[in-house]
């Protein structure tokens, strides 16, 4: 069959780093025991935000839900990537990649909105605390949150639906450790500025203005506790302290992968191609690791939580 004719493609083959087959064996061994992290700790922060009474507001019920994001995200990738490590075996069917496609889009954008709406409750919180219980109401956070989630399934779903509409050939080398979009998009022989225009919009309103609320919010965060000559000013900075540490890691590392730049001499090569890999796979699996150590370690309500869950459980034994 020449290039030029359409073949219906069954499935992928994902190359992740087939080249480095020493590698493989040692990130297999890394990845697994920071998923046993990610799902301990993630989930020790879940348990603690539904039992402990004192955690029961806005900003603690969005970080139960960045856990669980984070829990979700990890379990439809780190998995089956441990499964291709091992296995000589690297294909995906199409669908199934269509499926990780979409929870790995949905996930990553869920996040981004997610992290906007935790630094403008930030927001209320420090620069206007008497209106903080009316505008933060549970009538308020909870479909905040639930919008997170709905504007991730909606813009993942119209992206995927775009991608495997799209004619594919006989190349079906992803060159990647999942079925990132992109990755798949590259394969596709047709024309892609349609979907690369989709890509474009959905990341400008969903991963850019969630950050651009983010600057808006700490600045006007910064200035007002600039104002506090008092310790108060000090304290507040800590409960900010968190939520801005995961911020600076996780869009960090996403302009990190998307904007370095490329050198035509380098853009195709094999170590780039690494750099990019193990690129992608800190901001897929060290930040969800991140997360719970970040908030155990620097918020005080959450390490008197765990330490209340820990006694309460020594002295039922």
């Amino acid at each position: 069959m020449e290039w030029e004719n359409q073949t219906i493609l069954v499935e992928f083959f994902l190359k992740g780093l087939s080249g480095y087959p020493r590698l493989e064996l040692l990130f297999f061994v890394l990845i697994l025991i920071m998923y046993v992290v990610i799902l301990l700790g993630n989930g020790t922060l879940i348990l603690i935000s539904i039992l402990d009474s004192h955690l029961h507001t806005p900003m603690y019920f969005f970080m139960g839900n960045l856990s669980f994001l984070d829990i979700c995200y990890t379990t439809t990738s780190i998995p089956s990537t441990l499964v291709s490590f091992l296995s000589e075996r690297k294909t995906i069917s199409f669908s199934s990649c269509a499926v990780r496609m979409f929870l790995g889009l949905a996930m990553g954008t869920t996040e981004c909105v997610l992290l906007g709406m935790m630094a403008f409750d930030r927001y209320v919180a420090i620069c206007n605390p008497l209106r903080y219980p009316v505008i933060m109401s549970k009538d308020s956070f909870v479909p905040m949150a639930a919008g997170s989630w709905i504007i991730g399934v909606i813009n993942s779903a119209v992206q995927t639906v775009f991608v495997v509409q799209l004619p594919f050939c006989r190349n079906n080398v992803i060159n990647h450790f999942s079925c990132e979009i992109l990755a798949v998009m590259k394969l596709a022989c047709a024309d892609i500025s349609g979907n690369e225009f989709i890509m474009l919009v959905a990341t400008t309103l969903f991963v850019l203005t969630p950050l651009l609320l983010i600057i808006i919010s700490y600045i006007l965060i910064i200035v007002s506790i600039l104002k506090i000559r008092s310790s108060e000013g000090r304290s507040k900075v800590s409960t900010c302290s968190a939520h801005l540490t995961m911020v600076i890691i996780f869009y960090g590392t996403i302009l990190f992968k998307y904007m370095k730049p490329k050198s035509k001499e380098t853009l195709n090569s094999d170590d780039l191609d690494a750099t990019d890999k193990l690129i992608s796979m800190f901001y897929g699996v060290i930040t969800p690791m991140m997360n719970p150590l970040i908030y155990s370690l620097r918020n005080k309500d959450v390490k008197e939580a765990v330490k209340h869950l820990l006694r309460r459980n020594v002295f039922k034994k």
